[in-house]
């Protein structure tokens, strides 16, 4: 017990910082108004049982690093740590998770994908693609997972739905078959939408789900590579946006995300010693920090 409250308190202070630590009554948490079921905040000490969770309980916050946190330890399915995970929220480019997952269900990796005019005005981040460029399905699902270029996740949103707008609804109706329930997308990418929303434990289920996938699983590692278009001399260079991989060690993934609306967000996954946790962070104020510390501490927590 002594060293739960260590871990609870070591990790107040380092990831959340507080304006004040008040101490309150389980029942003084009022949940979040835009949680549509459950807890809008709830609190898991990192390595806690249901009655040491109780007495920690009585800590909360005046001010938080993230909107929604959710760290898991993959082995047990056992959540380490939750704040707000079934707020909904605006995902940003974690919704490029969903898009690559349509893509590798009906889509064929070798086909040749045009870009159209329409995908090639994608705002950013874009590689600036040139219409009637033409390249492999599976270069511009690269292209969307490493760098989160807008372009290329339209084009091939487009090849594969026939529109954006098809793509969109087949999105939604995995999300659905999934049993995702507070998850919904207006678009193939990630832009602000006032019906385009996911909540952090959605987000966890969709991440586990995709890292079953052999070529997801390989394309969300690397930190560079590059792709070309079969129809021009031209080459485009990829570099991860995720700062933490190739940097701290046992990061294999998984998407980073901004927009106004979203903030910086951040679905991470990391193993140590045959561990396995899952990081989603939405909404972070210092997100590569608050990630890193939380990694650490349920690593060493399962260790």
């Amino acid at each position: 017990m002594t060293i739960l409250l260590h871990l609870h308190l070591l990790i107040t202070r380092t990831v959340l910082p507080a304006v004040g630590l008040a101490l309150l009554g389980a029942a003084a948490c009022p949940p979040l108004a835009q949680a549509s079921h459950g807890p809008g905040i709830s609190y898991a000490a990192i390595g806690s049982e249901p009655e040491d969770l109780k007495s920690l309980s009585v800590f909360r916050r005046q001010r938080t690093q993230a909107q929604s946190i959710l760290l898991k330890d993959l082995s047990s399915g056992r959540t380490l740590y939750e704040i707000g995970a079934n707020r909904r929220v605006a995902p940003a480019s974690l919704t490029k998770i969903m898009s690559a997952m349509v893509i590798l269900e009906y889509g064929q990796l070798n086909d040749l994908v045009t870009v159209s005019p329409r995908a090639a005005k994608a705002r950013k981040i874009h590689l600036r693609l040139h219409p009637g460029h033409v390249f492999r399905l599976e270069d511009l699902l690269k292209a969307m997972l490493i760098t989160s270029a807008n372009d290329a996740c339209l084009a091939a949103a487009e090849h594969v739905g026939g529109s954006e707008e098809m793509f969109v609804a087949m999105m939604n109706n995995k999300a659905r078959r999934m049993g995702l329930l507070d998850t919904h997308f207006e678009n193939a990418c990630g832009f602000d939408g006032p019906t385009h929303y996911t909540t952090a434990a959605d987000l966890a289920t969709l991440s586990e789900t995709a890292m079953q996938n052999r070529t997801f699983r390989q394309l969300v590692r690397k930190e560079v590579d590059m792709i070309f278009p079969v129809n021009a001399n031209r080459s485009y260079w990829l570099r991860s946006t995720n700062r933490l991989l190739g940097r701290v060690p046992g990061v294999e993934g998984i998407k980073t995300g901004f927009t106004s609306k979203a903030g910086r967000c951040v679905v991470l996954k990391a193993s140590q010693d045959g561990k396995e946790v899952l990081l989603v962070l939405l909404h972070a104020n210092r997100r590569w920090d608050t990630a890193s510390t939380l990694l650490r501490q349920g690593l060493q927590t399962l260790n």
